[in-house]
C-alpha cells in the first residue's frame, strides 16, 4: 500500500526537485516573496475587518440582543468618552491569542448558518450556556481582555468606594481572583442564575 502511494507521488516529487526551465531562481524567490506579502496582507485585512463592532453587530442576533444591552452600560457611553467595542472585550489583542479566539468563534458562524439562535426566545434559552462559555474563557485567561484597559497596578484605590477598594486589594492584589469572578454583569444583562453557585 505504501509503495503504491509512493509511486503515485513520485512524478510530483520529481517536478518539485527539478530546476525551472523557464524562470530563474531569483524570479521564483521574488515571486514567492511577493505572493507571501499579498497573502499576508489579505489575511490581515480580512482579520481586521472581522474585528470591528460593525461586523460583530451585523447579524440581528447580536444587534437585537447583546448589543442593545451594551448601549445602556458605562462601557458604551460615559463621561470620559472612552468606549469599549465588542472586540475590546471578546478578542485578545496579541496576534496569536487573537487567531486562537477567531478559530474558537468560528462555531458562531456555524450557529448563524444553521439558525441555532434566530429569535429572542432562542437567545434567552441559550443565554446561560453562552455566558458560561465566555466566563470560563475569561477566567482561564485571567480576564486578559479586561486587563487590556484595567490594570490593578494603575488603580488608585483611594478614589474607589471603600468596599470596592477593599475587595480589589484583597482579591486582585493577591491574584486569588480575576475580574470576571465579580464583574459578570458589567456589560450585558445576567442570564437567569437560579441554582448556579456564585463566586
Amino acid at each position: 500500500m505504501l509503495r503504491r502511494i509512493l509511486d503515485v507521488l513520485q512524478p510530483y516529487w520529481q517536478t518539485l526537485r527539478s530546476p525551472s526551465v523557464h524562470y530563474s531562481l531569483g524570479f521564483l524567490v521574488a515571486a514567492g516573496f511577493l505572493a507571501g506579502i499579498f497573502f499576508w496582507g489579505g489575511f490581515n485585512t480580512a482579520l481586521e475587518a472581522t474585528n470591528t463592532e460593525k461586523f460583530c453587530t451585523g447579524c440581528h442576533e447580536m444587534h437585537d440582543n447583546v448589543f442593545k444591552e451594551l448601549k445602556s452600560t458605562i462601557h458604551y457611553s460615559n463621561r470620559s468618552g472612552v468606549r469599549a467595542t465588542c472586540p475590546d472585550c471578546h478578542v485578545p489583542h496579541d496576534w496569536t491569542d487573537k487567531i486562537a479566539r477567531k478559530m474558537q468563534a468560528s462555531k458562531e458562524v456555524w450557529g448563524k448558518v444553521f439558525g441555532t439562535i434566530d429569535t429572542r426566545q432562542e437567545f434567552l434559552d441559550h443565554r446561560l450556556e453562552l455566558a458560561m462559555h465566555e466566563w470560563s474563557r475569561l477566567k482561564a485567561n485571567d480576564s486578559l481582555e479586561c486587563r487590556n484597559c484595567h490594570d490593578y497596578d494603575s488603580m488608585d484605590l483611594t478614589r474607589q468606594g471603600s468596599r470596592a477598594a477593599q475587595i480589589h486589594q484583597r482579591w486582585l492584589g493577591t491574584g486569588q481572583r480575576t475580574c470576571i469572578d465579580c464583574h459578570k454583569g458589567v456589560a450585558h444583562s445576567l442570564p437567569d442564575m437560579t441554582g448556579i453557585p456564585q463566586g
